[in-house]
């Protein structure tokens, strides 16, 4: 499970900034979200099921996602391209004494129970330094630590390492080399990073091939069936029909091309009678549906598998309805394999005492050079349990909001 990441020096984000999914020591108006909303691990953890991301257009709760899909991207391709950090790593590029400072990842987590702290800096061309920690006992100790001058390296607990500095490059990380030599320590956290599971809420073709393939397996097929029913989007049923395309030459690939369709109901005859009737989804469905199907299959293995999800532009083509109960879908009794669901966006409906936490409300704001700053509900002081969080979110009283002018100058210093 994520406990929190931070990021440096990356696109809108100057300092290093943290997103924390640590339970703060809080009493909620309605007591039962406590309860329900938190991830109980063991005396020391406690650990938020949901976290919303707030703030203007432009405000960095994108910037922020985006980093974290850099950090996994990063872990999992250092060693095989040696192009990675030149496409993931980017700058703050609004102070020019950042333009040479490296960029700042890390991630705290827990791995069967063990605390781990890893994280690395690293600018375009190299990997400045990388660090492991974690507390197989009570205390954090160091598994390894690399700096400009080498690596030091705990053989006590990281033994898997100790004879393999000497294959890292500079543009690559020593833990994706160790796992990538059998490493068991290091093969269990990159295996979890890899698991974190960070989408678009809007239209992403990876997506659609990926329910597409859900449609397969019978018993998935019947839970995302069962997932569009529930949302109210009037689909009965879905399948996948391949046709043969003769006209595609035999070059010893697929000729076969795939189309999803999806069953409603229809009306006929004098009686009236319903009967099922199949609809092109991509001639027939609407923007909400599509995006339905496309992140049933990603809902549903995330809740089954206890894989963190992390949606960004969550809010877009779905009805305020239909977001708040996907939000309490995570944050109910039902999600029992302990995952984590952290989304950005802009529907105010949701920043109510009986659905979240303060500690599960995040904003993000730009300070006037331009750099993005992230704080909860929780750190505000005075706010009281019974408080209105839309009205006065929207009233200004948490910042992350727009200061939109008139639109109307516009014409009147032309007239």
């Amino acid at each position: 499970m994520i406990i929190e990441f931070s990021i440096g020096n990356y696109r809108s984000v100057k300092e290093i900034q943290t997103l924390s999914m640590e339970a703060a020591n809080l009493v909620s108006k309605f007591k039962e979200i406590d309860i329900q909303n938190v991830h109980s691990i063991n005396d020391k953890w406690s650990l938020l099921k949901s976290k919303a991301i707030y703030g203007a257009n432009a405000s960095g709760k994108s910037n922020l996602i985006s980093g974290l899909k850099a950090f996994i991207n990063i872990v999992n391709l250092s060693v095989k391209d040696d192009g990675i950090l030149n496409s993931e790593v980017e700058n703050f590029l609004l102070d020019d004494e950042y333009d040479d400072k490296p960029t700042f990842f890390q991630l705290m987590f827990l791995v069967d129970d063990v605390f781990y702290r890893y994280g690395f800096e690293a600018t375009n061309e190299k990997i400045v330094s990388e660090w492991l920690f974690g507390t197989p006992g009570k205390k954090e100790v160091p598994f390894f630590v690399r700096e400009t001058t080498g690596i030091e390296i705990n053989d006590k607990q990281f033994s898997e390492a100790s004879k393999l500095k000497q294959l890292v490059r500079d543009n690559s990380l020593f833990l994706t080399v160790v796992k990538s030599l059998n490493g068991k320590i290091a093969e269990k956290i990159i295996e979890f990073i890899s698991r974190i599971v960070v989408v678009s809420g809007l239209s992403d073709r990876r997506l659609f091939a990926h329910a597409g393939a859900f449609l397969d397996n019978n018993d998935q097929k019947e839970k995302m069936v069962a997932m569009l029913k529930i949302a109210d989007v009037g689909i009965e049923d879905v399948v996948r029909v391949d046709i043969e395309e003769e006209d595609v030459p035999d070059i010893g690939s697929s000729r076969k091309r795939s189309f999803i369709v999806t069953t409603h109901k229809r009306l006929e005859g004098k009686n009236r009678d319903k009967v099922d009737a199949p609809l092109s989804f991509d001639a027939h469905e609407s923007e909400g549906s599509k995006k339905m199907f496309e992140l049933s299959p990603i809902i549903l293995s995330a809740i089954e598998n206890c894989y963190p999800l992390i949606l960004d532009e969550f809010d877009a083509r779905f009805h305020p309805l239909l977001s708040r109960k996907l939000v309490e879908f995570f944050n109910s009794e039902s999600n029992t394999k302990k995952t984590q669901f952290v989304f950005a966006t802009h529907d105010t409906n949701l920043l109510d005492a009986s659905l979240l936490r303060r500690d599960q409300i995040c904003f993000a704001e730009k300070d006037k050079d331009g750099a993005s700053h992230f704080y909860t509900l929780a750190e505000f002081k005075g706010v009281r349990n019974d408080a209105s969080f839309e009205k006065d979110y929207i009233r200004g009283k948490y910042g992350a909001i727009p200061f939109i002018g008139d639109f109307n100058t516009i014409f009147e210093s032309h007239a």
